[in-house]
C-alpha cells in the first residue's frame, strides 16, 4: 500500500480572521481532529512544514506585495481586502502554508512518499502576483508549480483546481506558460468573475488553461463527467511530471458559500480519476493542498474520504468506482462549449 503523507501543524491555526468570517481556525480543527478518529490515526506519514523563504514566494509574487504582507507581522488587525484579513501570525501562517506544500513536493518527487496532502491555511488560489484576495494571501499551489519547474527541473506540471470559486491567481500565474496546465471547474458568473470559456491562455500558454464554468446546482455525476471526459483526456496527452490539486470543498452540497451538489464519495471518485492520470503519467505523484470549503461537517467528511482514497482505503463499494454516470443534458452542453473550444489544442475523443 502506497505512503500518503499529510501536513499539519497547530501554527496554522495562529492566523485569526474575525468572528463572522467563514475562512477560519476551526475548519482545520475539525480536519484535525478527524485524523485521530480510530480509522484514520497513524495511517499517514507527517511532513513536516517549513517557513518559505522570500526568494520561493518571490516565485510568483512582487517583492513589494511580500513587504507589505510581511508588514503585517504582530498588528493585531489589517485588511488587504474587504475579504482578506490578518492578525499578528498570519504572515508566519502563509509562509507555512507555502512551505508545507513545497515540503509535500519535495517528499513525493524523492519517493519517499507516494502522494500529500498539505492541510494547511491560509489558502492561495487567489492570490495574485501583486496582491491578496479572497482570503488568499500567497498563493500555494502556484508557488509549488513554479518551485517544481525550477527546483526540480520538471517541465510539465499540471494543476487541478475543483474549488466552487475559479482561481484567477493561479491562472494568471501561468497564462502564457505552455509548461502548466491549468484546469479549473467553478461556478460562473461567481466571485471573483474571471474563468469563462473562452479564457485559453495566450502566446505560447494558449491551450494550456482549461476553463469549465458552471451554472451551480451540478452534482458527483456531473463532476465525474466532466473530469472523464475533458480533464482526462487532455492531461494524458499532456502527460504531467506533477499533479497539483487546489482541493477546496466548497462545492459540497451544504456549503453555505456554494450552490454545487457534491458529496464525500464524489470527491472521492474525483480523488481517484486524478489518481489514475497520475498512474499513467507521472508514476501517481499527486500533492493536494486545502483551498476552500465551509460547512464544517461536510470538509471533516470530504477531506476524510479524499485522504483514504490516497492511501488506497476508498469509501466506494466496488459497483460506485465502475458506475457508468448518466450526465444531464446541460453538463452535455457545457462539455461540447470546452471541447469546441480547445479542439484545435487537444484531442477529445469521448466527447
Amino acid at each position: 500500500m502506497m505512503k500518503t503523507g499529510i501536513v499539519k501543524d497547530a501554527r496554522y491555526l495562529e492566523h485569526i480572521t474575525p468572528d463572522y468570517h467563514p475562512e477560519n481556525h476551526h475548519r482545520l480543527e475539525v480536519i484535525y481532529g478527524m485524523l485521530n478518529e480510530g480509522d484514520m490515526a497513524g495511517r499517514f506519514v507527517e511532513v513536516m512544514p517549513r517557513f518559505a523563504t522570500n526568494e520561493e514566494i518571490g516565485l510568483i509574487h512582487t517583492p513589494g506585495y511580500i513587504a507589505r504582507v510581511s508588514a503585517t507581522a504582530d498588528k493585531p488587525h489589517t485588511m488587504l481586502d474587504p475579504d482578506t484579513h490578518t492578525s499578528p501570525k498570519s504572515y508566519d501562517a502563509a509562509k507555512l502554508a507555502v512551505g508545507g506544500v513545497l515540503e509535500s513536493i519535495d517528499r513525493v518527487i524523492a519517493s519517499e512518499i507516494g502522494n500529500c496532502f498539505a492541510l494547511v491555511r491560509p489558502p492561495g488560489h487567489h492570490a495574485e502576483a501583486s496582491r491578496g484576495m479572497g482570503f488568499c494571501l500567497f498563493n500555494n499551489v502556484a508557488i509549488g508549480a513554479r518551485y517544481a519547474i525550477e527546483r526540480h527541473s520538471l517541465e510539465r506540471i499540471l494543476i487541478v483546481d475543483w474549488d466552487i470559486h475559479h482561481g484567477n491567481g493561479t491562472q494568471n500565474a501561468f497564462y502564457d506558460d505552455p509548461r502548466v496546465l491549468y484546469f479549473s471547474t467553478h461556478q460562473f458568473p461567481y466571485y471573483p468573475g474571471t474563468g469563462g470559456f473562452d479564457e485559453t491562455g495566450t502566446g505560447e500558454g494558449e491551450g494550456f488553461t482549461v476553463n469549465v464554468p458552471l451554472s451551480g446546482g451540478q452534482g458527483d455525476s456531473d463532476y465525474i463527467q466532466i473530469f472523464e471526459r475533458i480533464l482526462k483526456p487532455v492531461s494524458l496527452q499532456f502527460k504531467p511530471r506533477l499533479v497539483l490539486v487546489s482541493a477546496g470543498f466548497d462545492t459540497y452540497f451544504r456549503d453555505p458559500l456554494g450552490s454545487m451538489n457534491v458529496t464525500p464519495k464524489g470527491f472521492a471518485r474525483l480523488t481517484r480519476l486524478l489518481l489514475d492520470i497520475a498512474d499513467q503519467s507521472c508514476q501517481g505523484r499527486v500533492v493536494f493542498a486545502l483551498e476552500g470549503g465551509y460547512d464544517l461537517e461536510g470538509l471533516k467528511e470530504s477531506v476524510k474520504a479524499v485522504l483514504k482514497e490516497l492511501r488506497g482505503e476508498s469509501i466506494l463499494a466496488e459497483e460506485e468506482m465502475n458506475f457508468e454516470d448518466v450526465s444531464s443534458l446541460s453538463i452535455d452542453l457545457v462539455l461540447d462549449r470546452v471541447a469546441g473550444i480547445h479542439k484545435g489544442f487537444w484531442e477529445f475523443v469521448t466527447v
